[in-house]
């Protein structure tokens, strides 16, 4: 066996599995390309908006067939007015108009800072039956200076024309009570034509400040 052979054979197990001594610098700094290599849930930044003073956050392009999962990441969300309704709502007309019938629940986890609300509950008061309306992801959120609410939202395979659109929810944040408040909803916009935009706003006035940034999920 010559030199280059052994070296070569020294780099596999009797089994013919690669050593981990074998993957250096070296060995892979010429690669250019893998074969069958799963691509894995890659995150791909599709847009990002900043609040100041808004009516309401919409997305109504980037939402389309490019990925089977759309994440929207919320990142200190501040409203004008005390103790109102984050929520959303869809669209199957590019953000012409909101209002597609969904079903939803919703529930949350909760501790003041006094300690008088301790809880795990559902909120029956939020959820929805075939409704229009907007939905709540997060109830009462306060308008002081330090108050906020950071969260996710993710959308299943919008573009089917097929399937219902699930989507799910996690928000925390800050009430006017006040306290640590950590809202979750989940539901289906009842629908087959595809959703191509979301809308974002507050029960009432406008959101103050925050950023919303929407990712494509790719290789899921």
């Amino acid at each position: 066996m010559g030199a280059i052979t052994r070296a070569a054979a020294n780099n596999f197990t009797t089994g013919g599995v690669i050593q981990p001594a074998a993957i250096n610098d070296t060995s892979v700094a010429s690669l250019t390309e893998l074969e069958n290599v799963a691509a894995g849930g890659a995150m791909n930044l599709i847009s990002e908006q900043t609040a100041s003073s808004s009516a309401s956050i919409e997305f109504t392009t980037g939402i389309d067939s490019t990925y089977p999962i759309y994440k929207f990441e919320f990142i200190n969300i501040h409203p004008q007015t005390d103790n109102h309704y984050f929520q959303m709502n869809g669209s199957t007309n590019g953000g012409t108009s909101y209002g597609v019938t969904k079903t939803t629940t919703f529930f949350r986890s909760a501790h003041q800072e006094s300690g008088v609300t301790v809880e795990l509950a559902y909120q029956s008061g939020q959820d929805q039956a075939q409704s229009t309306s907007d939905k709540i992801l997060y109830n009462g959120l306060g308008a002081s200076a330090e108050e906020s609410l950071s969260g996710e939202m993710y959308l299943f395979n919008p573009s089917s024309t097929t399937f219902v659109k699930h989507f799910i929810t996690r928000v925390q944040g800050v009430e006017a009570s006040p306290g640590s408040f950590e809202y979750y909803a989940g539901g289906y916009f009842n629908t087959t034509s595809a959703i191509n935009g979301i809308i974002f706003r507050m029960g009432s006035g406008n959101l103050d400040d925050g950023i919303i940034k929407l990712y494509g999920i790719s290789g899921s």
